[in-house]
């Protein structure tokens, strides 16, 4: 297996064991990640601790990935990306629109945000 799943309470961490994230391996990433959203626990970490290239089709994949889960009301954030990927999104111009931390705890606490901003939300739209 080319990922590591750790899921917990409200979230489901994906870690991408490869140095590389090609194309090929976001297509696998791409079903996992779409399982999560049909399940019970929707919220996404993606940790790229041990990523240390992105082909462009792959960034570009994660980035429509993220919006598709904001879409449907689920979170996606992407941790502990080493310097020379971040570097590559910023080139493919994705830098700025990927919801990015440094740590995984960081991730945590920005999925748990979201989750309350959306129960709030929804309690302000029923009103």
């Amino acid at each position: 297996m080319n990922f590591k799943i750790d899921t917990k309470e409200k979230f489901t961490t994906i870690t991408p064991m490869q140095i590389v994230l090609s194309d090929n391996l976001t297509a696998e990433l791409d079903r996992l990640a779409n399982d999560c959203l049909q399940s019970d626990i929707k919220n996404v970490i993606l940790n790229l601790q041990h990523v240390e290239s992105i082909d462009e089709p792959a960034a570009e994949k994660l980035a429509t990935l993220q919006q598709t889960f904001y879409e449907n009301s689920a979170s996606f954030v992407i941790c502990q990306v080493n310097q020379p990927v971040e570097v590559q999104l910023d080139q493919f111009q994705l830098l700025e629109t990927m919801n990015l931390t440094p740590s995984e705890s960081e991730a945590w606490d920005i999925v748990q945000m979201e989750e309350i901003e959306r129960e709030l939300m929804d309690d302000f739209d029923e009103e």
